[in-house]
């Protein structure tokens, strides 16, 4: 009996070779490099969910490799987004203290 699942999702780039090890048949395409925009960014999104499910290292180390492709395909420089990064937390700071502004008072 055959069976088939569909994904119609980007992948990592070994999976394919993944599977067949696992003598089963991919069946995949190449996305162009928009494509590939929009897919990493719902790919941003599944891995936040997969995070929210299950919070440890491995999900947090996909979420970054999803964010590197996303600098790479968006011709940014990662080491100026880190930082920028540092620089926004020198001067505004970082979420360690959980705080949640309620309101804003205007005089």
């Amino acid at each position: 009996m055959t069976v088939e699942k569909v994904y119609n999702k980007l992948v990592r780039d070994k999976i394919p070779q993944i599977i067949e090890k696992d003598n089963k048949i991919p069946i995949t395409n190449i996305a162009s490099k928009e494509e590939v925009k929009a897919l990493l960014l719902l790919k941003l999104i599944e891995e936040l969910e997969e995070f929210k499910e299950t919070p440890v290292e491995e999900e947090l180390a996909d979420i970054l490799e999803v964010i590197d492709g996303i600098a790479e395909v968006f011709d940014l420089d990662i080491d100026k987004v880190k930082s920028i990064k540092n620089t926004k937390k020198e001067e505004r700071g970082g979420f360690e203290k959980g705080i949640i502004l309620e309101t804003v008072i205007e005089r």
